[in-house]
C-alpha cells in the first residue's frame, strides 16, 4: 500500500528547531465476516451524518475552528446518536472544520459558488479512545456495537517504520472497503528531526595549481600541482 509524507516546523524543548517529519502507512484488513462488515457499514453511515450536518452548519456560519463548532453542536449531534462513543462527535467536528475550512478559501478565492460542500468521499477519523493496536496483527475499533477486534495484513513498510524509531501517532482513519469486505487503515507514524545549523563558513577558492582557503580571517594557500599531474 501506498505512504504519504508531511513535514513540519517545531520547536524542541531545548529551543532549537527540529523537523517533525508525518509518514501515514496504508494498511488493509483481512477480509471481515458479512455479519461484522455490516457494523462498519452501520458505523459510516452514522459518521457520514453527523458530518454531514456539521459542514451544513459550519459553511453557514464561516465557522472554521473546531474547538468553537464541538461547543456549539456537540450536544446536539450526542443526542442524535447516544448509542454511538462520544468520541465520534469529536472526530466529525475535526472532520468537518478541515472540510470547511478548505471549501470556505476556494469560496473566496471564487472557484466554488456553492452554499457548502458536498461530502462525497468519507473516511472515519479515530482517536486514541476509539482505536488501539492489539499486538502488530490486529487493530481494536469502538463502535456503536462496543470493540470490535480485526486481522491486520501488515506489510515491510509497516515494520519499517514500526521498528526504527518512528512513533505512532493517536489519531487513525480507516476507509471501507465493500467489494473486497476490507478496511483500509491510515496509520501516522511521527519522527523528530534536528535541523543541522553551521556554526561558521570557510571560503574556498579551487584553482588549477592551489587551493585558497579562507579561515578565520586568515588565508591559507595549499599547492595542489595539478596541472603536472594532468
Amino acid at each position: 500500500m501506498g505512504c504519504f509524507l508531511q513535514a513540519s516546523l517545531a520547536l524542541a524543548d531545548d529551543g532549537e528547531d527540529a523537523l517533525i517529519i508525518t509518514r501515514t502507512v496504508i494498511v488493509r484488513s483481512e477480509r471481515i465476516p458479512k455479519k461484522l462488515f455490516r457494523f462498519f457499514i452501520e458505523l459510516e453511515g452514522m459518521y457520514r451524518n453527523i458530518v454531514e450536518q456539521l459542514v451544513i452548519h459550519a459553511a453557514r456560519e464561516e465557522i472554521t475552528s473546531f474547538i468553537k463548532l464541538k461547543a456549539l453542536k456537540y450536544r446536539e449531534m450526542r443526542n442524535l446518536y447516544p448509542h454511538l462513543p462520544s468520541h465520534y462527535v469529536h472526530t466529525a467536528c475535526q472532520d468537518a472544520s478541515t472540510r470547511v475550512k478548505s471549501f470556505l478559501k476556494l469560496k473566496k478565492e471564487g472557484s466554488t459558488n456553492k452554499e457548502y460542500p458536498s461530502v462525497r468521499r468519507i473516511s472515519i477519523w479515530l482517536d486514541d479512545h476509539l482505536w488501539k493496536l492489539d499486538g502488530l496483527m490486529r487493530i481494536g475499533i469502538s463502535t456503536h456495537k462496543g470493540w470490535v477486534h480485526i486481522d491486520l495484513i501488515p506489510h515491510k513498510q509497516f515494520y519499517r517504520y514500526y521498528n526504527t524509531g518512528w512513533r505512532l501517532a493517536s489519531e487513525a482513519r480507516i476507509k471501507l472497503d465493500r467489494k473486497e469486505r476490507r478496511l483500509i487503515v491510515y496509520l501516522i507514524f511521527r519522527k523528530d528531526v534536528r535541523l543541522y545549523k553551521p556554526s561558521g563558513y570557510i571560503a574556498v577558492d579551487v584553482n588549477e595549481n592551489n587551493v585558497a582557503v579562507l579561515i578565520n580571517r586568515k588565508a591559507y594557500l595549499l599547492e595542489t600541482n595539478i596541472e603536472r599531474v594532468t
